[in-house]
């Protein structure tokens, strides 16, 4: 019912200007979003990698209307993975793209993104990171899922990601487990149909710990997209369960989102991967988290209160 309710107020346009220009906005999103554009963002990833972290960028762009604005983002994340190169960071950041972004949505969509994500594939196997593909609502799942399918037989290293809230993810885990398979498993922040989807936050947990054992006990490398306490040790158990080492699964995390428990993990001897988007169009990211959980939008408000 939260969710449903943040998502269906933050696609409305009074909500959007309303926290656009409520003062202290900006100090409040940049918490959680690093800058508006690579220069800045550049800073708060070099100090993740100072910290033993490891990071995923991400750049919020605006919506893909047309062949020519896809082919600017391709353009955009070109240019990502070169200063990735030149900073000497391919081994500790990589990029995480929305199809959409590249394309998807537009007519022949699916073939106009493939095409445009095997250019960024290309360039990040040239300069020795990787590429993971981001989940959107459930109208792209499947359009998606059969991008990914398309991709591995070239690129086996592109990761993907799988939301638990869908009834069709475990499925999904055991149907594209491989050696080299890399699966974000997250709990998911966009609202389904009950055909089709867990509502209940009781459900939604119990199918992340399903697909996590399938993922555990699989043959590619789970990266564990999650904040609860709870989930996290629940990984600990079913990887220590399935003989994996602290290096043969990740946890990732959001930019701005218990940091301290980031670094814990890392001391402990763990991969932590922070996402961390960047970009002037924050808006949508931004009530995407929001709506995920009440701990996000407290986390929010003090930051936009200026409390620490």
């Amino acid at each position: 019912m939260y969710r449903a309710f943040f998502l269906t107020l933050a696609r409305t346009e009074a909500f959007r200007k309303l926290l656009v220009t409520v003062p202290g906005t900006r100090q409040a999103v940049s918490r959680f979003v690093a800058g508006d554009s690579w220069e800045t963002a550049r800073d708060q990833v070099a100090d993740l990698v100072d910290k033993g972290l490891k990071a995923s960028v991400d750049f919020l762009s605006r919506d893909v209307t047309s062949t020519e604005n896809a082919q600017t983002i391709v353009e955009t994340y070109t240019h990502i993975l070169d200063m990735i190169h030149e900073q000497g960071w391919a081994h500790d950041v990589d990029v995480s793209i929305r199809l959409i972004s590249l394309g998807l949505l537009l007519h022949d969509g699916e073939r106009l993104a493939a095409s445009n994500v095997r250019v960024l594939a290309d360039k990040a196997r040239e300069v020795g990171t990787r590429i993971t593909l981001d989940m959107e609502g459930l109208a792209t799942t499947a359009k998606t899922l059969r991008v990914v399918q398309a991709l591995r037989e070239q690129y086996p290293e592109v990761g993907f990601v799988l939301q638990a809230n869908l009834k069709r993810t475990e499925s999904d885990c055991r149907a594209l487990d491989a050696p080299t398979s890399r699966v974000r498993l997250c709990k998911g922040s966009y609202t389904a149909p009950s055909q089709v989807a867990f509502s209940d936050k009781h459900d939604v947990d119990l199918s992340y710990v399903r697909c996590l054992k399938v993922l555990m006990e699989g043959e590619g490398t789970p990266l564990v997209a999650t904040h609860d306490p709870v989930m996290i040790e629940i990984a600990q158990e079913l990887a220590a369960h399935s003989n994996r080492g602290l290096k043969d699964f990740e946890f990732q995390m959001l930019y701005g989102v218990r940091p301290v428990e980031q670094e814990r993990l890392v001391d402990l001897g763990h991969v932590v991967r922070v996402y961390v988007p960047f970009g002037e169009q924050w808006y949508g990211y931004i009530t995407r988290r929001l709506a995920e959980s009440p701990a996000n939008l407290f986390s929010f408000l003090r930051a936009l209160a200026g409390l620490r």
